[in-house]
């Protein structure tokens, strides 16, 4: 898994710790790790995986509450083109990847009852 620096600051930090466990999570489900927080100057991308043959870039999303929308509300349309043009980027960076069919997840996170994280996949959230 290729792993590229993070910022620090706390909401950072917990934002890595987020992304992290959706990592495992996705790990869980079955998926490859290709990579995780890809930046680039365009952009940068929550994880990277493989699902079978294809190619999965994954925006993760964490909210406490409902007060500011959902999750998956906030991946607007500027979110997406900087998610599509770090993609670009990666496919253009590790060519052996860009014979693949790629795909656009969102994952949504929120705190549960039990104090664990609670997950919303969105598979082909949006495209290109």
């Amino acid at each position: 898994m290729l792993k590229d620096k993070q910022a620090s600051g706390k909401n950072t930090n917990f934002g890595a710790y987020v992304e992290e466990k959706a990592y495992h999570w996705l790990q869980q489900q079955g998926l490859k790790s290709v990579a995780l927080n890809y930046r680039c100057k365009t952009g940068e991308i929550d994880i990277i995986m493989l699902d079978g043959q294809q190619l999965v870039f994954v925006e993760v999303r964490y909210r406490k509450s409902a007060s500011f929308g959902d999750g998956l509300e906030s991946v607007d349309r500027r979110k997406q083109q900087k998610i599509q043009k770090a993609a670009a980027h990666f496919l253009t960076d590790r060519p052996g990847f860009n014979h693949l069919p790629c795909r656009f997840d969102v994952i949504a996170a929120k705190p549960s009852s039990d104090s664990s994280l609670h997950w919303n996949w969105v598979k082909d959230a949006f495209t290109l």
